[in-house]
């Protein structure tokens, strides 16, 4: 991949967790309070079925399960575990041990990809944390032990689910917006039972609440788990949760600029910390992609399609219904 492509394909995915950053802003000023277990089902369950309407691709084989483990890994249990530890941990705690995920990474990467960690890797992923904890973390009394676990497990759901996405890759021919489809509705199928047994009935919603659960099942969770899961096919699973900071960095800056929350000095810095990692953390070494390739783990794949197009049947997945013919005439 050359140097501009695969700046190109690091811009692209950097949009996901950009995106991500804006949840705190949505959640706070158009949602209704304390349903987070409605809010993460109506993230994933409504988008992954519009994308598997949209792709007509079911999974096939040994990828019904592995569809669900990476269903329930990078949604059904990240989603629950993270709001239960936004909702009992102080300030940007919960923030800050989510940004310990490319230390995670690095580390199952070595037990699952055989992938020696780069000194280069481990400090960019604690400079990282470092400029997050100072962006977000204030003073607080006793930590909740709860909470702590809670963060600390949804930080290793999705580390492992990175990881392991980009081991098993995607079926033959399966663009993302498939893989996509098939994880948001394994991890929404496993949300909803428990969002109805701990929060009882849908709340009602008024126009800002529906549009902000619009925005983020269709942008901030289809579009971007889309982006997310194509970036990691083509890069390096460390490139790609390095790219991580940058939500609570975008969080941080829509909370000054929407919110009038103020900015000092050491946040300023841990942001330049936290940005400088980020862009460290894509220098990866022509060898080790050359490694990376050699294994099948960092292949080209199929560009996401855009909403409305359909995939053609793939020996790695089954058709739904035959598609148009006309495919993209319009």
């Amino acid at each position: 991949m050359s140097a501009h492509r695969r700046a190109a394909v690091v811009a692209l995915t950097a949009l996901a967790p950009v995106s991500w950053g804006t949840t705190y802003v949505v959640t706070t000023e158009f949602l209704p309070p304390e349903r987070p277990l409605f809010t993460a089902l109506v993230r994933a369950l409504p988008a992954g079925l519009l994308l598997l309407a949209a792709a007509r691709v079911l999974p096939r084989g040994a990828w019904w399960w592995k569809a669900a483990v990476l269903g329930a890994l990078n949604i059904g249990a990240f989603f629950p575990l993270l709001f239960l530890s936004a909702y009992r941990l102080p300030g940007g705690l919960a923030a800050v041990v989510g940004s310990m995920g490319p230390l995670l990474v690095l580390g199952l990467s070595a037990l699952l990809l055989g992938r020696r960690p780069a000194l280069r890797d481990v400090l960019a992923g604690a400079v990282a944390a470092l400029g997050v904890s100072m962006v977000v973390l204030k003073a607080a009394g006793a930590l909740d032990t709860l909470g702590v676990a809670a963060a600390f497990a949804s930080t290793a759901s999705m580390s492992a689910g990175t990881v392991l996405t980009q081991k098993w890759g995607r079926p033959e021919g399966v663009g993302p917006l498939a893989l996509t489809g098939w994880q948001l509705t394994a991890g929404g199928l496993l949300i909803a039972p428990l969002a109805f047994l701990v929060e009882g009935a849908p709340p009602a919603l008024d126009a800002g609440a529906a549009g902000g659960y619009a925005y983020l099942a269709l942008v901030n969770t289809a579009v971007a788990y889309c982006l997310w899961f194509r970036g990691i096919g083509r890069l390096t699973a460390t490139q790609a949760t390095l790219l991580g900071p940058l939500s609570p960095l975008t969080a941080a800056m829509l909370g000054w600029a929407a919110l009038g929350e103020s900015l000092t000095a050491l946040q300023l810095a841990g942001m330049a910390l936290a940005f400088g990692a980020t862009v460290a953390g894509q220098l990866t070494s022509v060898p080790a992609r050359r490694r990376d390739r050699a294994r099948g783990l960092d292949a080209d794949t199929v560009p996401c399609p855009r909403p409305g197009i359909l995939e053609a049947p793939q020996p790695g997945g089954t058709r739904v219904a035959p598609a148009d013919p006309r495919g993209d005439a319009r």
